[in-house]
């Protein structure tokens, strides 16, 4: 079979859209598991100095499609213009494009040994690029990665228990490297094997999900969705004008511990809430006294450096019944150009996309925090949470932090209201929710405008509220102990992924090219 470079040129455009597709708000998951198949059907055969080419188209197609949000974000609160912002969500799919281009090198630099070499190295090389995406410096970005797309379905997401989101990654990256290995070689036993394999996967998406352990709540918690408007300015009067609205958040928390004490949650900071602001601390140690429970709140957090300097944090901040704060975390892992402006002198404008304040300050531990036992409700140290904010949901290494750090219970504050009702906040939602399997711990999830939700330990959604309304959730949720061999061993198999890949692509250097099996395809293309 040979492939013309028009035809490459479709495959790797289709590759992108197909992957794209399989995200909400699209939601056609079952393409993601030929996309991958579809860019190495591109990329088999072609020169090495070509193939980045198909990459770079994929990653072209790709981000634009599934993160039409960045241009929401960037137009109305960056007050940026249109041109603008679309050349900046062009410019995000060159970055994520260089990186599936060095998927389709390694795919033609193996094909010189023929379809099985390279059909075998693809599945890991993807996930190797995909940690790498993870791990880059300020431009780290591991949004909607493979496996979210596979991570609807709760059989199949169980696996990220032990191998996290990248052993789902592998699972639609293999599989659409068999099926790309079928239609190079032609072969009936491939032909096969693939309809085998298919039959496998369908048995567990379908009839595996019955026999999924179910969790059992013993606590509930009140997640109160603020549903303010989102904004890039704040008012020094702001706390003033806004009363009313404080005060009806202040009766739907104190009304729903009365009825059901519990834990209190609002989300992260979606206005000008600050621990140092007298008005705002007044009312947050009163929610906590006049309930009776403990609050955790997100807010702005000031405080000084070593040099005496004051600087800002992102926080979730714990206040007991007496209205006393016991527990404070900082956002560790700051959005670049949103929560801090890297490069400042050069994108100036992005610094709008911060709300009141130029900078946050990352904080420096994973900390986790004591609650006090629900069906006493006293002031003394019981089971652990783990807090982390916003966009850390994204990490699967560094959220696992929490539960090796003792967290019995993961909690999410996070303010999607920059999105609108975009794709974002269902992709937002989608990958925290296989946090909670990776962790095997229950997950509440509180926003300031939706999704908030509260998410068993195997990834079921348990309770949720309507978007865009002010309201509480009473939340089920668990305290569960024990380490799965994700939490435990952390990236482990995306480690042996990058492993694998540096051995093969090593050995399709080193080794002579095959030359009494030519690759399928044009090697021209």
């Amino acid at each position: 079979m040979r492939f013309s470079w028009h035809t490459r040129v479709l495959l790797a455009l289709a590759s992108g859209a197909a992957l794209a597709l399989s995200f909400p708000n699209y939601n056609f998951s079952l393409l993601a598991w030929i996309s991958i198949g579809l860019l190495v059907l591109a990329s088999f055969g072609a020169r090495c100095g070509v193939a980045p080419v198909y990459g770079l188209l994929h990653g072209l197609v790709f981000y634009p499609i599934c993160l039409p949000w960045i241009d929401v974000v960037v137009r109305q609160y960056g007050n940026v213009n249109p041109i603008v912002a679309a050349g900046l969500l062009l410019l995000i799919g060159l970055a994520g494009g260089a990186i599936t281009a060095v998927f389709s090198w390694g795919v033609a630099l193996a094909s010189r040994h023929g379809a099985l070499v390279a059909c075998a190295l693809a599945p890991f090389l993807w996930v190797a690029l995909e940690f790498l995406r993870a791990h880059l410096p300020i431009v780290g970005f591991p949004w909607n990665l493979a496996g979210y797309a596979a991570s609807g379905n709760l059989a199949l997401v169980q696996l990220a228990a032990v191998t996290g989101i990248y052993g789902l990654s592998f699972a639609v990256a293999a599989y659409g490297s068999l099926a790309a290995y079928a239609i190079l070689t032609g072969r009936q036993r491939v032909w096969n094997a693939l309809i085998v394999v298919t039959a496998v996967l369908i048995f567990i998406a379908i009839g595996v999900r019955n026999f999924v352990p179910t969790a059992e709540p013993r606590y509930v918690a009140h997640l109160v969705q603020t549903n303010f408007a989102q904004s890039y300015d704040y008012p020094p009067d702001w706390m003033l004008t806004h009363a009313s609205d404080l005060e009806q958040l202040e009766k739907i928390s104190i009304d729903a511990a009365k009825a059901e004490p519990g834990l209190v949650v609002w989300p992260e900071t979606p206005a000008p809430f600050s621990m140092e602001d007298p008005l705002f601390a007044a009312r947050a140690q009163k929610i906590a006294r006049d309930s009776g429970v403990d609050f955790l709140v997100g807010a702005e957090d000031w405080k000084k450096d070593a040099a005496g300097k004051w600087m800002a944090t992102n926080s979730a901040v714990l206040l007991d019944p007496s209205g006393q704060r016991i527990f404070t975390y900082d956002k560790i892992h700051l959005v670049p150009w949103g929560e801090y402006v890297p490069l400042r002198h050069l994108l100036s404008f992005a610094g709008k996309l911060t709300a009141d304040i130029g900078d946050f300050t990352p904080g420096s531990a994973y900390s986790v925090g004591s609650l006090p036992m629900a069906e006493e409700y006293v002031p003394k140290p019981g089971p652990k949470f783990g807090a982390f904010i916003c966009y850390e949901a994204v990490f699967p290494d560094e959220v696992r932090k929490f539960t090796v750090g003792g967290a019995d219970l993961l909690i999410n504050i996070s303010n999607d209201g920059w999105f609108g009702r975009s794709s974002a906040p269902a992709q937002h939602l989608m990958m925290a929710r296989v946090r909670a399997v990776e962790n095997r711990r229950w997950l509440l999830r509180d926003t300031n405008n939706g999704f908030t939700v509260s998410v068993d330990p195997y990834g079921r959604i348990a309770a949720e509220l309507p978007t865009d309304i002010r309201a509480e959730l009473d939340a089920p949720y668990d305290f569960q102990s024990g380490l799965t061999l994700y939490a435990r061993f952390g990236d482990w198999f995306a480690w042996l992924c990058v492993i694998a890949s540096l051995s093969l692509l090593s050995q399709a250097i080193i080794l002579p090219r095959n030359s009494n099996r030519r690759p399928h395809g044009n090697p021209d293309g």
